[in-house]
């Protein structure tokens, strides 16, 4: 097993029709997007689960622990569950190895393979809502047909993959698109939602366009969500900012289409409750409240502009000391210019990850007045005492710390 990246699906459908082909026998949701999926799947997952669906998960990359990429109704499979999946897909794996010019498979297709022998043979359930990896027309989870497809925001990142341009970008993500299966999407370049737009045409899809087909009314700390003869008001949600408005928005558009299409039969009322008090770890999330310290996995531009945004809007009046890390591939000179924005203080460290950019790497390319490094990043959350703590700048870097503080 190979660690890395290997764009194609050539070895997921080897190693997959092997098996018995288990993707195909899931009723399922993909969601793909540069930003926003995790947050996306959650609610619909919530929802789903309130409406006493079943519901599995597949989520990358994991915050806490290994086990929580494959979720049922929110709980990781227990480590048990992994070593059988294991079991049955290593022979596999082996053999595609020893048998085809197809290469060894990558840590992400096993994963994946391990998902779908799991929801598809070892443990049905109603729904599995499927995160793509990274892109979506060459993602390992790309293999089977949904009964939703979900697209969120697009934003330049895996440039060295999938493309330089938001174009490009939009181009991979749009295999995310389905011959006649709707697509919930929130695409804000002109371009790029063009080229969306010709795919859903080409392949007879619905479109269901963010601020085009559902309409978000802002009122305050609440807001109302409009998509064709629904309509709710009062919504206010427990994940803060403007953007985790658009992800409930996509999943309550997605929720109602597939309740429109038959595929489910939702109680509307517990829908919009269970969306509510959603939360999804690593997206602004309180670590602790006194001192204040939270923790958001932003990762590239766009997800720094939205944090940069939230920031402002509910902790404009405090003192803001930023701690920052990121992976190799990110363009952090943007990012960290925008988080000047917002700091007081700007601490940066590294974290022991094999992408993990170096700390003098993240240092030169920080121009803020009040900059330092912190060599023990565990010991400063640990003796931090100023007014608001954010942890930011990667995924990866939120995993290590939260694992870290639940010790």
């Amino acid at each position: 097993m190979k660690f890395g990246i290997k764009p194609g699906i050539g070895r997921m459908k080897w190693m997959l029709e092997r098996l018995g082909s288990p993707q195909n026998k899931i009723k399922g949701i993909h969601i793909a997007g540069t930003n926003g999926k995790g947050s996306t799947l959650s609610y619909m997952r919530q929802a789903m689960n309130a409406n006493d669906y079943s519901v599995g998960t597949f989520t990358s990359p994991y915050i806490e622990i290994f086990n929580e990429r494959i979720s049922l109704n929110g709980k990781p499979v227990s480590d048990d569950t992994i070593a059988e999946l294991a079991t049955i897909v290593r022979p596999v794996t082996e053999e595609m190895t020893e048998k085809t010019d197809l290469g060894a498979a990558t840590e992400f297709e096993v994963i994946t393979t391990m998902m779908f022998v799991y929801f598809g043979e070892i443990h049905p359930v109603d729904f599995v809502i499927v995160e793509a990896g990274l892109g979506a027309t060459h993602d390992s989870t790309n293999v089977f047909s949904p009964v939703m497809t979900i697209l969120t925001s697009i934003g330049l990142d895996h440039t060295e993959i999938l493309g330089d341009t938001l174009v490009d970008i939009a181009k991979d993500k749009a295999g995310v698109i389905k011959q006649d299966i709707p697509l919930v999407y929130n695409v804000a370049d002109d371009l790029s939602r063009s080229h969306v737009q010709k795919v859903l045409a080409e392949k007879n899809a619905k479109s269901v366009e963010l601020y085009k087909d559902i309409f978000i009314y802002h009122q305050g700390n609440e807001f109302g969500f409009k998509y064709g003869n629904y309509d709710f008001e009062n919504i206010q949600l427990k994940m803060i900012g403007m953007h985790q408005r658009e992800n409930a928005a996509l999943a309550m558009a997605a929720l109602v289409e597939l309740q429109e299409r038959g595929e489910v039969s939702l109680n509307l009322n517990k829908m919009v409750d269970a969306i509510e008090e959603t939360e999804w770890t690593g997206r602004i999330e309180t670590l602790q409240d006194s001192p204040l310290i939270i923790a958001d996995g932003a990762h590239n531009n766009e997800a720094v502009d939205a944090l940069v945004s939230t920031m402002k809007d509910y902790y404009g009046d405090r003192k803001i000391t930023i701690l920052f890390s990121a992976v190799k591939g990110k363009p952090i000179g943007p990012m960290v210019e925008k988080l000047n924005d917002i700091a007081d203080e700007f601490f940066v460290t590294e974290f022991e990850f094999f992408k993990s950019l170096p700390l003098e790497d993240i240092y030169d390319a920080v121009s803020h007045p009040a900059k330092r490094t912190v060599k023990d990043y565990e010991n400063f959350i640990r003796d931090f005492d100023g007014d608001l703590l954010l942890i930011t700048g990667s995924l990866y870097f939120i995993s290590d710390v939260k694992q870290r503080f639940s010790k």
